[in-house]
């Protein structure tokens, strides 16, 4: 093997200290190419191709490197020289990646399940179909929640002659409640996507104020927002913070802004609030004031548990997507993660690049994320939502006060942890 010039030692020790700069590594390969060295050259866009399968000038490169010939059309004289375009029209770019396939390896094992059944490929961190409206079907897996989702909210407004007959309301709300980590912004996201509604999501920041009247001011100013751009979807995030339980609150501003939500979500008259539909998250709804749960307000709860198997393999895939991987076989990693949260899956992956990222700096030789890697950090993540069911197991057995907590019983009975 020829001596590296001066250039390409360069250009080497730049790509080592910046592995992901595809523009970079795709010089160096070019340089190597015209050095007379196409299987160096090969390599390294094989790496530049596991971070932008897409680029046109690392296919185009490619195809260089491992000499495959042009097509013509039959008779026509062979050109003298070829631009990178007119060298990219007709070309079998199937024939040209069974012909890479032992240098580019497949980044996954198999097909994974949650693309393969539509079930979709969102996670809870990210938007979902990349248009930035969040639909159900983004949200892998996770049936029961879509099932009940649907009940509640869906099926009234997309069956209108059905809503009319039977009385149902357009105005409600509905509380999810889960540990943290599981997608409860992401699935009140999917909720206005589907209703094809404004989404105004509200924490206790854009509430509390430290002046007197100004929390209560800033709550009636965003549900006349909502109502003014109705169809629109209220989410109170961290409920808990905004309506915590006035008997625990020594604070008379707190306890006046849990008044105002009340009278908010009560409405001036029987129609201020249609077409506006209140969506909550917390963590602990143990600590909300049991007034918010009374009929007609946030009425019905939701328990958004750690993702099941489809969803984690939607999870794993999304934040696998843009890292150099190879022989990845989700269905077997959703199986090692199962009681992990979304946060602590998306963990498992940058942790996994991690050790990839330091083997790769310590020697000089790039190398892809594989099994190995990513089963190795899974085996030592302890689940972030253990300390939030060993509180709820405590809530399950001995507040359960009319059923509020069943699915979680059933749960915590389903997991032998009650």
């Amino acid at each position: 093997m020829p001596d590296d010039s001066p250039l390409i030692q360069s250009l080497r020790t730049a790509v080592d200290a910046a592995p992901a700069d595809v523009p970079l590594r795709l010089h160096l390969a070019e340089l190597l190419l015209n050095d007379g060295r196409p299987d160096a050259a090969v390599t390294e866009v094989a790496v530049a191709l596991q971070h932008a399968p897409g680029d046109a000038q690392a296919r185009e490169l490619m195809v260089r490197a491992m000499g495959v010939p042009q097509q013509t059309a039959p008779g026509a004289p062979e050109p003298a020289a070829e631009s990178p375009v007119e060298k990219r029209k007709g070309f079998d770019w199937q024939a040209a990646e069974d012909q890479v396939g032992d240098v580019v390896p497949p980044r996954f094992v198999e097909t994974p399940l949650a693309a393969a059944d539509g079930t979709g490929t969102g996670n809870g961190n990210g938007n979902g179909n990349g248009n930035g409206t969040v639909r159900l079907a983004d949200v892998g897996g996770m049936q029961d929640v879509k099932d009940r989702l649907e009940a509640a909210f869906l099926a009234p407004l997309r069956n209108p002659e059905l809503r009319r007959l039977y009385g149902k309301s357009l105005r409600g709300g509905l509380l999810l409640y889960g540990p943290p980590g599981c997608g409860k912004t992401f699935i009140a996201r999917a909720v206005a996507g589907e209703l094809g509604a404004s989404f105004l999501s509200v924490s206790v920041n854009d509430v509390l104020d430290m002046w007197i009247g100004n929390s209560e001011r800033n709550m009636h100013q965003v549900f006349e927002t909502a109502r003014r751009n109705a169809p629109c979807v209220i989410f109170l995030d961290e409920l808990d913070a905004l309506g915590a339980k006035r008997s625990r609150t020594l604070h008379n501003g707190m306890r006046n802004t849990v008044n105002q939500l009340l009278t908010e979500l009560d409405g001036i008259d029987a129609e201020a609030n249609e077409g506006v539909f209140v969506l909550a998250a917390t963590n602990v709804p143990w600590d909300v004031d049991i007034a918010l749960r009374r009929p007609g307000r946030l009425d019905r709860t939701l328990l958004v548990l750690p993702p099941d198997a489809p969803a984690r393999e939607a999870i794993l895939r999304y934040h696998l997507r843009d890292r150099p991987i190879e022989n990845v076989d989700l269905g077997r990693l959703a199986k090692a993660t199962d009681g992990l949260s979304g946060a602590d899956l998306a963990h498992v992956c940058e942790a996994a690049a991690e050790r990839a990222l330091l083997d790769s700096a310590r020697s000089g030789t790039v190398r892809m994320i594989g099994m190995k890697d990513l089963l190795t950090v899974a085996k030592d993540v302890v689940p972030s939502s253990e300390p939030w069911f060993a509180s709820a197991r405590n809530v399950a057995m001995f507040a359960n006060e009319g059923g509020m907590y069943d699915d979680l019983v059933a749960y915590l009975k389903k997991k032998r942890k009650l």
